[in-house]
């Protein structure tokens, strides 16, 4: 196992404070998913150490293991963006985490490393997020895999919202609504 930094990658399905299950079956979870343009600082720290966690659990194995899995996301975590048909993953290498839900939440904090909560209304689905994870080897009666498990992200900056999951805002409404029944008449 070994623990990574992504900087300056895009956040895109945060599910950080509710944990929820996969298609409505299965364990709960928190996850994430991080997008990171090709040849970034980002991605080619998540490629390299994907090599090392490999060489670690396979050793002179690992190369054809990692060549078995090929970009399918069901048995490793980093994947070519243009697989999924969503908003901001087209060209971009994406990297898909988890964290059980006995776990607890993963840490979320802004800038300042203040801790957020879901009322903050971020880190959203198209901001910019540092992300540490855990990369891990998989080998049990499920399979071999290389995992990732999402321990922290901090927000670091806006970013436009993928599809309507923008920043939360009451900006618009204008103002103060009266409560009055006979108003709704």
């Amino acid at each position: 196992m070994a623990t990574i930094i992504l900087k300056n990658v895009r956040i895109a399905f945060p599910d950080l404070f509710q944990a929820r299950q996969f298609e409505g079956s299965g364990p709960f979870t928190y996850g994430a998913t991080f997008l990171m343009e090709p040849g970034s600082e980002a991605a080619l720290l998540a490629a390299k150490t994907i090599k090392e966690v490999a060489k670690e659990k396979w050793a002179a194995k690992s190369e054809d293991v990692l060549k078995s899995f090929g970009t399918n996301n069901q048995k490793i975590c980093v994947y070519p963006g243009d697989q999924k048909e969503y908003d901001g993953f087209s060209g971009m290498i994406a990297l898909s985490c988890k964290r059980q839900q006995e776990a607890g939440h993963p840490k979320v904090v802004d800038q300042k490393l203040n801790e957020l909560s879901s009322t903050d209304g971020k880190p959203y689905g198209g901001s910019y997020v540092n992300a540490k994870v855990d990369l891990w080897a998989q080998e049990n009666k499920w399979g071999k895999g290389i995992r990732a498990t999402l321990i922290a992200v901090q927000f670091v900056k806006d970013g436009d919202a993928f599809t309507a999951t923008g920043p939360a805002s009451a900006e618009g409404f204008g103002e103060e609504e009266s409560d009055d029944a006979d108003d709704l008449r």
